[in-house]
């Protein structure tokens, strides 16, 4: 986890424009995880109405009511994106838009308001912008971005919140799963992270604490994380429980279909896009763990991992491992986002959306 950075006995008087460029944090040991800002988005609407123009508040608690329909049934939903700073200090967003269209098919999922996407792109810059000190150098991280959306009116009786709340808070990150090599996954067998026409398909708030004693019992036993079936078979594999995933074999590469019980990852989108650029054929079907267990090369993508290997795979009692180094695919694709999330190559997707200073 990162730290901020204690004063010594003598310190080093920065001039206020550098005070001014960066907050007083030790970016060489940014980790994941949050670190306060300044500044928090806050906006509100009644039930029927559309969100006003929301305002800048300093970072901390905020108040809600004990019969919130967040608190009492779950009314909410998250997102998650990234502000980069680029080598010429420019300060950018990867798809902002996907963010703001993927929160209003879950608002509409959970009876919910949502702001618009225009809202959504206009409130990210801001709220970024009221903190771009916090935003690392270029290679040390990035400014990870948290907009929630939750039911914070009071409602007793099962029913939609009379009131909805779209609030963006925002932490300066490092690198998720920080491993000298790959990910070291296990295939859960008995639990089911999400069922046909539940909130699967959508970024609920309720979809994430399920897993987390799951994730508990993999890490206790030395895995990375955990990779789960689908409750209609048992058969093929879904998610892991915070990214997407992909199998790679000969010239095919393979992820599971959106069909309703997968988040539709942006990231998941990008990469399979990139690696139709490079000449591979791109599946989106079912994947039996068979197929898992035979593949040459298996990834995971998402915000947070943003393209991962995998090199080893557990189900039951057999473990297999997958090809690792920097001629396999998942390293080149995710050199190839990468570069265009830091600005180093041109971005002739128009996947960039610039920050103006």
């Amino acid at each position: 986890m990162a730290s901020f950075v204690q004063p010594s006995s003598s310190p080093h008087l920065a001039s206020e424009e550098d005070e001014q460029k960066y907050a007083n944090v030790n970016w060489e040991e940014l980790g994941f995880g949050l670190i306060p800002t300044d500044y928090m988005y806050v906006a509100k609407c009644k039930q029927g109405e559309s969100f006003s123009e929301g305002k800048l508040v300093p970072y901390g608690d905020i108040s809600i009511s004990p019969c919130s329909g967040i608190l009492n049934y779950g009314q909410g939903l998250f997102e998650g994106l990234k502000a980069y700073r680029t080598e010429d200090e420019r300060i950018m967003l990867f798809r902002p838009n996907q963010n703001g269209l993927r929160m209003q098919t879950g608002a509409d999922k959970l009876c919910m308001t949502s702001p618009s996407e225009e809202q959504f792109v206009k409130a990210i810059k801001k709220t970024v912008l009221a903190n771009k000190k916090w935003v690392p150098p270029p290679g040390k991280g990035t400014l990870y971005i948290r907009p929630l959306l939750i039911g914070s009116g009071a409602v007793l009786g099962i029913a939609s919140a009379p009131e909805f709340t779209f609030l963006i808070y925002v932490s300066p990150v490092g690198i998720y799963q920080q491993t000298s090599s790959g990910l070291n996954l296990k295939v859960d067998h008995q639990h089911r992270r999400a069922h046909s026409g539940g909130t699967g398909c959508v970024k609920s708030c309720t979809n994430y604490s399920p897993v987390v004693k799951k994730m508990q019992e993999a890490k206790a036993l030395g895995f990375s994380d955990v990779l789960f079936l689908d409750a209609a078979t048992g058969r093929n594999i879904e998610e892991v429980s915070t990214c997407n995933i992909f199998i790679v074999k000969g010239n095919v590469v393979s992820t599971p279909l959106t069909s309703g019980t997968i988040l539709p990852g942006i990231t998941r989108k990008s990469i399979t896009e990139l690696a139709r650029d490079l000449g591979y054929q791109v599946q989106e079907r079912d994947i039996s763990v068979d197929e898992l267990l035979e593949a040459e090369e298996v990834f995971c993508t998402g915000t947070a991992v943003v393209v991962q290997a995998v090199e080893t795979m557990t189900f039951h009692d057999k473990k297999v491992k997958y090809m690792m180094g920097e001629e396999t695919l998942s390293t080149k694709l995710h050199s190839m986002l990468t570069s265009i999330q830091k600005g180093l190559v041109e971005d002739t997707k128009g996947w960039m959306v610039e920050i103006d200073l």
